[in-house]
């Protein structure tokens, strides 16, 4: 499965800028629309097109590795 690392991104962005960061802020930056950024962020295995991830390590200036982990199956628990 797939494991999106969003929020970590975003603490590691409010605490090297200083401030918070929000959905709304993250939405209207990237064009991904906020239920997407939730969904990324709430729902295990959730999946989302390449061009999101794209957009993502654009504005976190990290590669894609930063935004997304490959977990395998037998490591999650229900």
């Amino acid at each position: 499965m797939i494991r999106f690392k969003l929020q970590e991104l975003i603490a590691e962005k409010q605490f090297k800028d200083g401030r918070r960061v929000t959905m709304t802020e993250l939405s209207e930056a990237t064009g991904i629309n906020r239920v997407t950024l939730s969904k990324l962020v709430n729902h295990r295995g959730y999946s989302t097109v390449t061009d999101n991830i794209d957009k993502l390590c654009k504005f976190f200036g990290c590669e894609v590795s930063d935004v997304m982990e490959y977990v395998p199956d037998e490591n999650i628990q229900s």
